[in-house]
């Protein structure tokens, strides 16, 4: 007995295949995959009620916008105004809850300073399918006729099939990118993805929403990866826009035969329409269906506020299961951005559920000895990158992440963060975002617990002057326990009066001049601005830092208000001579007049009102002239 190869599956789905070719006079010539045959192929009606599983021709209507134009004419109009408002829009700075507060610093407000700082002159790539500019495109149209009613795993591999029909061929990538043209680029893929949409292309914005995502894979660049993170998130919001409002007009369409249908501000589930719901689990359905991790991770994070058309307080659920999925993520900055993102669509759409928050933070934590590893040393020796630089990448997405999770958060919760820091990360990154991140007086109250962690950290990836500005930032306006104020002073004070390099010392003393001129008295304000001339004047370094150091007198004159006792100290002159400038020294001396001008006086001191007020003319000729006359 011969046994002769099977020529088909008896399972496979049977297919008719039409193939467009579009020529430069824009005219379309088909040939079909069976000669003779009708290009058409039965289609269950039925089947309507899934319209994401029907095969797509990627440059034609897609069955949802087949469904939306039976409609009323308001809802299409309606759709081009929203899709251009898209793009002016910011995804961030729409849709905030009330419940976050005005304390919560939302990302729209981090991005800018974000891409001025990690920038890059290397050189980089961008892999895609939609930056062609090819004469000729190629769609392939396939309709089932059996999958349509078949079983699950026939719908799945549908739309399977219908993620994967690009030709290998046709993604490229385009190499030799500078900064510039990798952003203008990156536009370009935005630009395409709302004109996908606006021309009813629903599979494609897909397809370009997970090509996007795919870039966040890509380290070989990594100094620049924080702004690709920011760039490429973007795009990832407008896709998530567009689609919640493609369902929200489908849950409010009316129907000939109908009663209009519109849903509360705050709707639930129960009042969204079945059609809706099917639509919106099918947009799911081809997320489930994406084979790579991380796009899918960014993809379905990018569709989480689409959850309350299926069942309210879905987020929750999907906010824990793709905080677990992002543990099978082996890149350690990858990893923390992903994570970045979840706490960012997560804390938008649903910002009392914060379980899946102390998630992201201790996968971070337990995960941090990554970076010794040998995959990431092997990594920064090609990019010639040193560790520290390394670590200031993590920056942006843990002190985002440690916001999230400190926001209305009790003591208690930054008591179980400074234990788990303690025991498994005490680096200076770390103690440097729970500074920034939790309410200052919580920060203040512990004020000795800081100074011991910020001596005894690694500071890999921040200098320690770096956490000690941050840490005075929180002391100048938060109330530090009586008894441990001296103590902290010294402390610091110890470390910062070593730094040789003047900005490194200046960004220091310009915050803790506030703390004590605030808490102690004449001595110690003395001596810190004796030890500022001390480390200003040698190569006359002042001259590089004059806002600092009018920053410095700015502090002192909105904290002290008796001027006998400024002028009395032997350091503040020669503080004052340090603005050799005419035009600054003129603006202090203005300044410092203006502030004992404003301060009430008593009817038998009129008359040095007067003198100060005469002495103003004088500022031009002798700017000192004006310190004097105040003790007149």
């Amino acid at each position: 007995m011969v046994i002769s190869p099977a020529t088909s599956h008896p399972l496979k789905a049977i297919t008719v295949t039409e193939v467009k070719k579009i020529d430069k006079k824009g005219v379309n010539t088909a040939s079909a995959s069976k000669p003779g045959s009708k290009p058409s192929a039965f289609v269950d009606p039925l089947s309507m009620a899934d319209p994401l599983s029907i095969s797509v021709d990627f440059e034609g209507s897609d069955p949802l916008s087949m469904m939306m134009k039976e409609g009323s004419a308001q809802h299409t109009s309606g759709k081009s105004s929203r899709s251009g408002s898209i793009k002016k829009s910011d995804p961030d700075s729409e849709g905030v809850s009330d419940d976050l507060g005005d304390s919560f610093e939302p990302w729209s407000f981090k991005k800018a300073a974000i891409l001025a700082k990690y920038t890059t002159s290397e050189k980089l790539s961008i892999t895609t399918s939609f930056l062609s500019t090819s004469d000729q495109e190629r769609v392939v149209i396939k309709t089932q006729s059996q999958a349509q009613t078949g079983t699950v795993s026939d719908k799945v591999r549908n739309r399977l099939e219908q993620l994967d029909d690009f030709e290998e061929g046709s993604v490229k990538e385009m190499l030799n990118l500078s900064q510039q043209d990798y952003v203008k680029r990156i536009e370009e893929l935005n630009q395409a993805l709302i004109t996908a949409w606006d021309n009813d292309h629903r599979v494609k914005a897909l397809k370009i929403a997970i090509q996007c995502s795919k870039l966040l894979v890509d380290v070989s660049v990594i100094p620049f990866y924080p702004s690709k993170f920011v760039l490429i998130t973007d795009i990832l919001d407008t896709f998530g826009r567009l689609v919640y409002e493609r369902l929200l007009d489908k849950a409010q369409s009316s129907f000939p035969g109908t009663r209009p249908h519109r849903l509360s501000a705050n709707f639930t589930a129960e009042e969204v329409p079945e059609a809706a719901k099917e639509t919106c689990r099918n947009w799911f359905f081809k997320i489930a269906s994406i084979r790579e991790l991380i796009p899918r991770l960014y993809v379905e994070a990018a569709l989480l506020k689409c959850y309350n058309f299926l069942n309210t307080g879905e987020y929750s659920e999907a906010l824990e299961r793709l905080t677990m999925m992002t543990r099978g993520v082996g890149d350690p900055l990858v990893a923390l951005y992903i994570r970045c993102y979840l706490c960012r669509v997560g804390i938008l759409v649903a910002p009392r559920f914060k379980t899946h928050i102390p998630w992201c933070f201790e996968d971070f934590i337990s995960t941090f000895h990554q970076v010794q590893g040998e995959c990431v040393q092997n990594t920064l020796a090609i990019q010639k990158l040193e560790m520290p630089r390394y670590l200031s990448l993590f920056c942006p997405g843990l002190d985002f992440i440690l916001q999230c999770l400190a926001h209305q958060a009790p003591e208690e919760v930054l008591n179980q963060t400074l234990e788990r820091c303690r025991s498994g990360c005490n680096n200076a990154l770390m103690i440097n975002s729970i500074m920034s991140a939790f309410q200052p007086q919580y920060i203040a109250q512990r004020a000795i617990t800081f100074t011991e962690m910020i001596r005894e950290c690694e500071d890999t990836g921040l200098p320690k002057h770096t956490l000690y500005r941050t840490f005075g930032l929180c002391l100048v306006v938060a109330n530090t326990p009586e008894d441990q104020k001296l103590s902290v002073l010294n402390e610091v004070w110890k470390v910062v009066v070593k730094l040789k390099n003047p900005a490194d010392y200046i960004s220091c003393a310009e915050v803790w001049i506030e703390y004590v001129v605030k808490n102690f008295g004449k001595r110690e304000l003395s001596t810190i601005l004796g030890d500022i001339i001390k480390h200003m004047i040698p190569d006359r370094a002042y001259e590089d830092f004059y806002p600092q150091l009018q920053s410095v007198i700015s502090k002192i004159l909105d904290h002290q208000h008796d001027f006998s006792l400024l002028f009395s100290l032997e350091k503040f002159l020669p503080f004052i001579d340090m603005f050799q400038k005419e035009g600054i020294k003129v603006e202090v001396c203005k300044g410092i007049f203006e502030s004992f001008s404003n301060i009430p006086l008593r009817d038998d001191t009129r008359m040095r009102r007067f003198t100060c007020d005469a002495t103003l003319v004088q500022i031009r000729h002798d700017p000192r002239a004006l310190c004097f006359n105040f003790l007149i």
